[in-house]
């Protein structure tokens, strides 16, 4: 280590890969490289540091992760108890439900050199298919959905017609009254794990709610997952956040620290923070926000352990959970 005039300095050391056997001993040697190598070495060790204090873990999922296939990844990060509270958008949900009931999402093969999908998107709608980047689903799933959805309220509100449901008991509902193991709702319920879904509105759940309720009473409030969210906060002992993406889904997150009292003299916002993000910071964007500008708000503790990787999620989360879940197992 040098210091020059207040700056520290750690000299760059070359990863060697010659004799390396398993994901952790690549992410090790990662440690000595610059750029996004040294962050997401950087973003294993404080993942492993969350994971062995005493750490409530919100996890933040935006974007199209589980059509792109990390919904497994997910579902097992949640019965592995490797996170405690899930906030997400709508669709990623949507698309959940749509694996548990059978349905598939299926990837473009063909594409061009610079990674455009080459596809007639005028042909899918013809053929009944919808695109998201490089993979497609049949409208028929959707159509699978909206009948497991509308059971659902059915039954929510013959039970209980007079209830209001928060969002995060309408997911809950949800996830019980799946039987695919695998899903990300099913699995949160069998560990008991809150999933939160603040712009359900946003989502084919939300127009299904909007059409059920032109001619039933189906109550939902928006705003009564914050105390339960809040709560959360206040009474853990440290809190780490995993911001996959951004959006929504990290603001709901990290606005809990703003009414929460310091825990200690000095000690406010998360204790730990990991965001994975293809975003930056110059368009003023929440996704593209820096750990550093939260600090500014007190969402982010200023002696917080963080770092920003910047890079599809898609890559980075299998390569931290691998890493991770290979340290825990020496």
């Amino acid at each position: 280590m040098v210091n020059l005039k207040g700056t520290r300095l750690k000299e760059v050391k070359g990863a060697i890969i010659g004799e390396i056997r398993g994901v952790d001993e690549l992410v090790r040697e990662l440690r000595g490289c610059a750029f996004g190598a040294g962050r997401l070495a950087k973003a294993v060790d404080i993942y492993e540091e969350m994971l062995n204090e005493e750490t409530t873990k919100f996890m933040g999922i935006a974007g199209a992760l589980v059509p792109a296939g990390m919904r497994d990844i997910i579902a097992e990060m949640i019965r592995e108890r490797y996170v405690d509270v899930v906030v997400t958008t709508g669709a990623n949900l949507v698309h959940d439900i749509i694996e548990a009931l059978g349905e598939h999402h299926y990837k473009i093969k063909e594409a061009d050199e610079n990674a455009n999908v080459a596809v007639d998107d005028v042909w899918l709608r013809e053929q009944g298919m919808e695109r998201i980047y490089d993979v497609v689903v049949h409208e028929e799933a959707f159509a699978r959905l909206e009948d497991f959805i509308r059971s659902v309220f059915e039954n929510l509100t013959r039970k209980n017609g007079d209830k209001s449901y928060s969002i995060r008991e309408l997911t809950k509902t949800i996830g019980e009254n799946i039987s695919d193991r695998n899903s990300i709702l099913r699995s949160a319920v069998d560990s008991e794990v809150p999933v939160f879904c603040p712009a359900i509105a946003d989502s084919m759940i939300g127009l299904h709610a909007w059409i059920y309720k032109q001619t039933n009473d189906l109550r939902v409030d928006a705003f009564d997952d914050m105390k339960e969210l809040i709560d959360i906060f206040c009474e853990a002992n440290r809190t780490g956040a995993i911001i996959l993406g951004g959006g929504v889904p990290k603001n709901f997150i990290f606005q809990t620290a703003l009414i929460a009292p310091p825990r200690e003299e000095g000690q406010e916002g998360f204790d730990y923070a990991i965001q994975i993000t293809t975003e930056t910071p110059e368009d003023g964007s929440l996704s593209g926000a820096t750990l550093e500008e939260a600090k500014s708000w007190g969402k982010i503790g200023a002696k917080a352990n963080a770092v920003t990787v910047y890079c599809d999620a898609t890559i980075a989360l299998p390569v931290i959970v691998a890493a991770v879940r290979e340290r825990r197992r020496e």
